[in-house]
């Protein structure tokens, strides 16, 4: 007998704006295990960007309101100590424990260290790991988003792995036929970053314009711009 939705385990789901997190959001969707009632994000502060991917904030909120989601941001300083990482993220776990939250949602692929990181973390607040994409074979669950209708664009790449000719480019078959064989498809091993604007875990998609493309930090990173007037949703803070 299928559960009804007050009786599944509520959840959050730790949100990148990337591929993996969108597909993983989908996957558990689908499964019907958890009723994932928010997301989470960590913006750095200073840039007002999604850490690591880059990402304006603006295009992290208009995604929210596409996935029909209350978005939790957890501010961090860059640089950011790990004390100070995991302070922030125990006072945004704290809102969702208050929810009713008993697991994390994440679209971690295959880093054991990272998992084990994740539910050690979550286990000092009650909290339990939810891997929906754990040990997927990354060729054949890349080739799944792309015919699954995931639209997407790299923001972030480390130039010495990949080619700095695909800074900016879709995820779509023609960006995975360029991608060096020593490539991740789904760059698990920090190759890319990525920024889904439409697909199957959307209510519609997210119109966007190519921006500038920098150097930073020894990474390369692609401005998005959200092509809309329209103001996006608020975050959420703790």
């Amino acid at each position: 007998m299928a559960q009804n939705s007050s009786e599944k385990p509520k959840a959050w789901m730790a949100w990148s704006s990337g591929k993996d997190s969108a597909w993983a959001l989908h996957t558990a969707r689908l499964a019907g295990e958890v009723e994932i009632i928010g997301l989470m994000t960590t913006v750095t502060t200073q840039y007002n960007r999604i850490s690591m991917h880059g990402v304006r904030k603006a295009l992290l909120m208009a995604q929210a309101e596409a996935l029909g989601l209350p978005l939790y941001c957890v501010g961090i300083p860059t640089p950011c100590a790990n004390q100070q990482y995991e302070a922030s993220m125990r006072e945004t776990l704290a809102v969702a424990a208050s929810q009713g939250v008993t697991q994390i949602v994440f679209g971690d692929l295959f880093l054991q260290d990272l998992k084990e990181y994740r539910e050690q973390n979550l286990a000092t607040v009650g909290m339990q790991a939810y891997f929906p994409l754990w040990r997927r074979d990354t060729a054949s669950l890349a080739q799944e988003m792309v015919q699954g209708g995931l639209q997407a664009h790299l923001t972030c790449i480390d130039p010495k792995k990949v080619p700095t000719d695909l800074a900016g480019h879709a995820f779509n078959q023609e960006l995975l036929t360029k991608l060096p064989a020593s490539v991740d498809p789904c760059g698990e091993n920090g190759e890319f970053h990525s920024f889904v604007w439409d697909g199957p875990m959307f209510n519609q998609p997210i119109p966007l314009t190519q921006g500038e493309t920098v150097e930073r930090d020894g990474f390369i990173f692609t401005d998005f711009l959200p092509a809309s007037a329209k103001a996006p949703m608020e975050c959420l803070a703790p």
